[in-house]
């Protein structure tokens, strides 16, 4: 089974916190409420200054992911 690039997670420890799991390289978890970005893989130098660049699209990312599936919930 291939999971899902993006999965919205849910915890009512965090009742205002919105969590977008992404499960392709490199593997995160980000609050939506806040932009925190959690990240699951280890990362040298060079790798740090792509994730610097690449992580406000990563947000953008997600962002869409979570709209769309507000959309279709509502519907």
């Amino acid at each position: 089974m291939e999971l899902p690039k993006f999965i919205l997670g849910d915890n009512t420890d965090y009742p205002d916190a919105i969590f977008i799991i992404h499960t392709e390289f490199p593997r995160f978890i980000i609050n939506l409420e806040n932009d925190e970005v959690e990240w699951f893989e280890e990362f040298d130098q060079h790798d740090q200054k792509e994730l610097e660049t690449e992580t406000e699209n990563y947000i953008k990312q997600a962002t869409e992911f979570y709209d769309r599936e507000v959309e279709r919930y509502d519907d």
